[in-house]
């Protein structure tokens, strides 16, 4: 059996060299490289080893010898414990360039593209923001308390917390009740998780349930509801089995998008941004990017429940929405009646395969937006020599799947790169939400 070798114990004095794409704090300690917690470039401090492993090695501060201009007092008490947050201890307009900068090296790096123009980056609320969650459960005898929260930063285990600065106040302020009300149900330890749903009027808490509550377990539910003013429901099993509690009416959050005049009904597990007003502003500036007429035919891609289909519906002259996921296809639909919007159609296909024997994509596009997974959109990419659009945007959660495709369109598909930018989606993250404007040569 192999032992795992002892890491040393004494502190190592560093100077910070870079940040990592996780927002990690670099240096080197006799040729290896290694990424510390909560470092910022720059400064010299003396760091403690938590891991090694052969080709890299991390650690954590013990003291900071020198303090970065840009560094801050994280506003959360719980900030290093909880894996919730890795940024908050940067200032706002130095989290923004991380990110730019980011952004430009993963273009460079991967995409072998320079980014003519950087889009002025969205940014919005920096607390309170978050409308969508998966809350970890976890009731813990020794402690005779139940946890709620996410994990450990690096750890499996939940984070002993109280509140959530990122998370909308109703809930994040409010962890302490919703855990003291679970501690008092008969099932306090067959919930493993809470899905939180928050909309522009509505706050719904989908709790997990892996045995039936009791009627008293149930009461207690709708009495804590009542109290906070959330919809409480129960999730026996999959997210489709979502149902109130016994003889509550069942509530559909909803988001409106003003600039467009559009609004979207939702079930708590569905994908929605989790940051309403950097969501409004991206649809507004993916819009404003397509240059969109009546003469146009739009393709979304990834389009989920419709966030950006409907919007250009009500500028183009058609427009066609594709999700590889059936239920949110089904919502898109019913969305684009809620809003009486005919000129619009939406598919189910899986765009990780070839898709050119489909209909809907033997059709021409004059216009096409793209909003995938951190996966990117690579397998769909071939079929832009079909489509041949003017103007294609590209919205992306991950820099360096966003850089690849970026690549490929410019020196396979014979589009030019214009700007690309940051949004600010998750502040206090190292996550970067980003998007770019691609037009034919």
């Amino acid at each position: 059996m192999a032992h795992k070798k002892k890491l040393p114990l004494d502190p190592v004095t560093v100077t910070i060299e870079s940040l990592s794409h996780d927002g990690r704090g670099v240096t080197h300690v006799n040729g290896k490289v290694v990424f510390i917690d909560e470092a910022l470039p720059g400064e010299t401090l003396e760091f403690i080893y938590t891991d090694s492993r052969k080709d890299y090695a991390e650690g954590k501060v013990a003291t900071l010898l020198t303090r970065s201009e840009h560094r801050v007092d994280p506003a959360c008490p719980h900030f290093g414990v909880c894996g919730g947050c890795s940024f908050q201890h940067v200032d706002d307009a130095e989290q923004i360039k991380f990110k730019e900068a980011l952004l430009q090296d993963q273009f460079r790096r991967i995409g072998k593209l320079e980014i003519p123009q950087i889009w002025e980056a969205l940014t919005g609320p920096h607390w309170g923001y978050r409308r969508k969650a998966r809350m970890g459960v976890k009731w813990v005898a020794k402690k005779g308390r139940v946890l709620v929260g996410f994990r450990e930063r690096r750890n499996p285990f939940l984070a002993e917390i109280d509140s959530c600065k990122v998370m909308y106040p109703l809930v994040g302020e409010n962890l302490p009740a919703l855990g003291e009300m679970i501690a008092g149900l008969s099932i306090k330890d067959k919930i493993p998780q809470i899905e939180v749903a928050i909309g522009d009027r509505d706050v719904v808490l989908a709790f997990r349930v892996l045995e039936p509550p009791t009627d008293a377990d149930k009461q207690r539910m709708r009495e804590f509801g009542r109290q906070h003013n959330l919809s409480i429901c129960l999730q026996p099993k999959g997210p489709d089995t979502i149902v109130p509690l016994d003889g509550e009416p069942e509530v559909v959050p909803s988001y409106a998008l003003a600039d467009q005049g559009v609004t979207f009904n939702f079930r708590p597990a569905m994908f929605t941004q989790v940051n309403y007003d950097i969501n409004q502003k991206m649809v507004s500036r993916a819009l404003a990017a397509l240059e969109l007429t009546k003469d146009d035919r739009v393709l979304d891609l990834f389009c989920g429940l419709g966030n950006f289909t409907l919007p250009l519906a009500t500028l183009a002259g058609q427009v066609v929405g594709v999700e590889g996921d059936l239920p949110l296809v089904k919502h898109a639909r019913e969305n684009a009646r809620l809003n009486q919007l005919d000129n619009v159609e939406f598919h189910v296909a899986d765009l990780s395969k070839d898709v050119k024997e489909l209909p809907w994509c033997k059709q021409k596009f004059s216009k096409v937006l793209l909003d995938p997974s951190r996966a990117g959109a690579a397998e769909v990419l071939h079929n832009f020599k079909h489509w041949q659009p003017e103007r294609i945007v590209y919205v992306s959660c991950n820099p360096s799947t966003l850089a690849r495709d970026a690549g490929i369109l410019v020196n396979e598909r014979g589009y030019k790169l214009v700007k690309a930018g940051v949004m600010d989606m998750f502040p206090q993250t190292a996550h970067v939400e980003s998007i770019a404007l691609f037009v034919k040569k």
